[in-house]
């Protein structure tokens, strides 16, 4: 697997050491690239490989994840929020952005889209879609929830060795060959004291959120984006799915105004992961439109 390689580097956003990853020539425009839940900026690996030599291309860390502080306590969601805006404040301070995002991150870049539409040029989301919607009167459950995970701490998952973590890898994501699962896992683990193996990062990050999802206040930032968007979906997503009964996919859709929507057969939710070469097809096609009277 031939691979470009990768700068790290470090800097400190908002009080808290932030690891970050840099592919390509530093004076072309950057991408970007924002990591999911649980992952971290170096399984972009795959995709940057598939994409043109001449991007340059910036994948941080979020906060508590990867190789990036952790904070020992419940993460906030809007911080990410702020901490996209400081990160662009260094990379991207006097032009528009071009975000690409997975997952969580396709949903931060979403919002930021629209909380700052000025500052993004292009967005790219990889099943970004945000939540399912939540009724009100589920917030004292979810509180209580909260309350009490809080006090019992959160619990840090071990594993007895990295080839465990392959096996478990390949069997929530079969679609992901032997190879780059084996990568993941050693990007995605740490060593413990114990001799297990644990993941790589804060285990304060799998507290359920106290505050439910308000599905109508991430419509309300979406509907202000006025960048051309990109949504690539997996048909074999499981978080697909679920949106799809209550027709929150067609919903988030009608939310943009220059949407290029694209349907991925027999891919899931990881689609970086499972076939990058499918998904960086699509993001240079979508790129050389947009940029091309610019560039």
């Amino acid at each position: 697997m031939s691979s470009v390689p990768a700068q790290e580097e470090f800097l400190v956003v908002r009080g808290l050491r932030h690891r970050v990853l840099r592919w390509g020539p530093r004076q072309a425009e950057p991408w970007i690239l924002l990591h999911g839940f649980q992952d971290c900026a170096d399984t972009f690996q795959f995709l940057v490989d598939e994409l043109p030599r001449d991007w340059q291309f910036i994948a941080p860390d979020w906060r508590g994840f990867g190789g990036s502080e952790q904070t020992h306590r419940p993460y906030w969601f809007p911080d990410y929020l702020a901490d996209l805006e400081a990160l662009l404040d260094v990379w991207s301070p006097n032009v528009p952005a071009r975000l690409l995002g997975h997952s969580m991150g396709g949903n931060i870049a979403g919002l930021y889209a629209g909380i700052r539409p000025e500052r993004v040029a292009a967005l790219v989301s990889l099943e970004g879609f945000g939540l399912m919607r939540a009724a009100p009167d589920q917030a004292p459950a979810r509180y209580a929830e909260w309350l009490d995970a809080v006090r019992n701490g959160p619990r840090d998952p071990r594993y007895e060795s990295a080839a465990a973590v392959v096996t478990a890898l390949r069997r929530r994501q079969p679609r992901v060959s032997t190879e780059r699962a084996e990568f993941i896992a050693r990007v995605w683990t740490r060593a413990t004291e114990t001799g297990e193996v644990g993941l790589a990062f804060d285990p304060w990050h799998r507290l359920v959120n106290p505050v439910l999802y308000r599905r109508e206040e991430a419509e309300a930032c979406w509907r202000r984006v006025i960048a051309p968007v990109l949504l690539l979906l997996g048909t074999e997503s499981e978080y697909r799915r679920r949106l799809e009964m209550t027709d929150d996919i067609g919903a988030f859709q009608r939310c943009f105004r220059d949407i290029e929507v694209h349907d991925l057969d027999a891919l899931g939710h990881m689609l970086h992961h499972e076939a990058p070469e499918r998904v960086a097809a699509l993001v240079r096609t979508f790129a050389e439109r947009i940029f091309e009277v610019r560039e």
